[in-house]
């Protein structure tokens, strides 16, 4: 009975497609999460999410690759963000919050009125739906995929350091301006793999959550990225398997699984510090 429950959806093209997505966003995900939760940079991860938004309104209403004008939103907010924090005596904090808050607007002002013109609904791209994942998707998906990983390994040590010890990169001489904007585009480039499977609104859950979950059973950062992933991709998969069956929206049920296995890794920690305490 289980096998089945497991295996019957998958005789349809468009579970394959989702599962395919599933696996590549929640390795994604959980990876590039690693650093901004190391960071503490969770609300760059959100600013950059919100901020594609005027840019699907725009490449809707122009009928070109949604995925362009969510790109070039992106990018252009962390553009955006950098300029404002090294040109000006703001913190980078206030530089996000400013950002976010704007392109977000804007984003809701120019779907509301393409929603107005056209009569259709846009709110897929803010909650997604994994299920109706195109082939062209996939296909962008894993070309996003591909970028992102290929771009970390070869530059793993500089991001270590520079995640760990700004300051100290700093001194030996790394451009820690240019990785955190390289930093900053990988986040744009996995918010935009993302969105169709957990729209805009949920895609810092699944950027920060299972990071935070490994954080706490691991400390290595290849560790937190190895284990993070396979609960991502956990979360994914099973996220997916309750919006099929159950017919609610899959980035909030994919993102209730993460939550849950948080929940779960915390009263683990719990437990475990515990013991350490009373062994001391």
């Amino acid at each position: 009975m289980m096998l089945h429950l497991l295996v019957e959806p998958f005789q349809y093209s468009f579970m394959q497609r989702s599962l395919i997505v599933a696996i590549l966003i929640g390795l994604l995900c959980s990876i590039v999460g690693a650093y901004l939760m190391v960071q503490r940079l969770a609300l760059l991860g959100d600013a950059i999410s919100h901020s594609v938004m005027p840019g699907l309104a725009i490449a809707f209403s122009l009928n070109i690759p949604i995925i362009v004008g969510a790109l070039s939103a992106a990018i252009l907010s962390t553009i955006i963000i950098g300029w404002i924090k090294y040109e000006y005596p703001l913190k980078e904090d206030t530089a996000i919050g400013i950002v976010f808050a704007s392109f977000f607007a804007l984003g809701i002002t120019f779907i509301s009125i393409i929603q107005k013109n056209n009569k259709i609904d846009l709110n897929h791209f803010l909650f997604g739906n994994i299920l109706g994942v195109s082939t062209e998707d996939v296909i962008s998906t894993s070309i996003i995929f591909i970028i992102v990983l290929v771009s970390i390994i070869s530059f793993y040590k500089e991001l270590l350091f520079f995640t760990f010890d700004t300051l100290g990169a700093q001194v030996i001489g790394l451009p820690v301006h240019n990785l955190n904007f390289y930093l900053m585009i990988l986040v744009a480039l996995t918010t935009v793999a993302s969105m169709k499977a957990v729209g805009v609104v949920l895609v810092l859950a699944l950027l920060i959550i299972p990071s935070a979950t490994a954080y706490l059973l691991v400390r290595q950062l290849h560790e937190i990225m190895t284990l993070g992933g396979s609960i991502g991709i956990i979360s994914s998969i099973t996220g997916m398997y309750i919006s099929y069956y159950f017919n609610i929206p899959s980035g909030p049920a994919i993102v209730l699984v993460a939550t849950s296995i948080f929940i779960a890794a915390l009263g683990k920690y719990k437990l475990n510090y515990s013991s350490r305490n009373k062994k001391i």
